[in-house]
């Protein structure tokens, strides 16, 4: 029962996270539109041919209310443009003292080959074939 209920809990929040994502990218104002177009689409089948209809409802000279309602919801959901003010970085002077000195003494050390260290060591030995008779 238990299980059960954290499932629902999850589901749950899944939908709410895919119901925020398509707020946030705005996929609610495209199904909004649908919506419209289609609802005009059949109101104007009613009225005349398909080619008219299809003409009067995407040509944009005959926007319905629920047209006009996304047309102003998504106009003052458009965000204001502030300019970026980042200042200027500045870096601290730097002190005329700082010398790079090479070592005394170098080594170069022996580099080690581990990529061709495995291939060196013989296959296994396969196993007995009476066992698996």
């Amino acid at each position: 029962m238990l299980d059960e209920d954290i499932a629902v809990f999850v589901r749950l929040g899944k939908f709410f996270v895919v119901v925020a994502l398509v707020t946030m990218l705005g996929a609610h104002w495209a199904l909004l539109q649908s919506v419209a177009w289609t609802t005009m689409l059949a109101e104007n089948l009613h009225a005349g041919t398909f080619h008219d209809a299809m003409t009067k409802t995407f040509d944009g000279k005959h926007p319905c209310c629920l047209c006009r309602a996304i047309a102003a919801g998504k106009k003052s959901e458009q965000k204001t443009e502030f300019p970026l003010q980042s200042p200027k970085p500045e870096f601290p002077p730097a002190a005329e003292s700082l010398a790079l000195v090479a070592p005394t003494q170098f080594h170069l050390l022996p580099q080690a080959d581990t990529f061709a260290e495995p291939l060196n060591h013989p296959p296994l030995t396969p196993p007995p074939r009476a066992t698996f008779v």
